[in-house]
């Protein structure tokens, strides 16, 4: 990272990011080239390990591309606030932002599909949610295992 004054690099202060952000992008590469998605998502952290989850539509180029290569770059921010000043180059961006690469992983079993979900609508609602085998049966769900991910503050 260029700017090491704005890196954050305390566990907590990230988690604190990832907690905020509601929307995540996943990077991937298929045979037409370089593929952006943003999607919302849930995420654990244990033993030192990110792991976020989504859930999504079970074709479609976002699927046929993770399948073709699970390789994946992340990235989410927010905290967006304009700074303005007198003259144009006084006026900068103030935000919060996470940037990592992982591997995306397919679940197919039910019951951790169904685990997946809840932490999903957890984090994006704050509520507390079960599924049903019916429920699940009708979406793909796959996490990324993060492999490594950096932090940045621009107050």
């Amino acid at each position: 990272m260029r700017r090491k004054d704005r890196e954050v690099t305390d566990i907590n202060e990230l988690m604190k990011i990832i907690d905020q952000c509601k929307v995540c992008r996943i990077a991937m590469e298929d045979k037409d080239g370089l593929y952006i998605v943003p999607m919302n998502y849930g995420y654990s952290y244990k033993d030192n390990q990110l792991v976020l989850f989504f859930h999504s539509a079970k074709e479609g180029r976002k699927i046929t591309a993770l399948k073709d290569n699970s390789d994946v770059c992340i990235e989410m921010d927010c905290e967006h606030r304009l700074i303005t000043g007198d003259e144009a180059c006084q006026y900068s961006y103030s935000f919060k932002s996470i940037i990592g690469n992982g591997e995306a992983v397919f679940i197919d079993d039910v019951e951790e599909k169904k685990t997946a979900l809840s932490i999903l609508m957890k984090h994006q609602s704050g509520k507390d949610f079960s599924f049903d085998d019916r429920m699940v049966k009708g979406v793909a769900v796959f996490k990324i295992n993060v492999h490594s991910f950096t932090g940045k503050y621009h107050p």
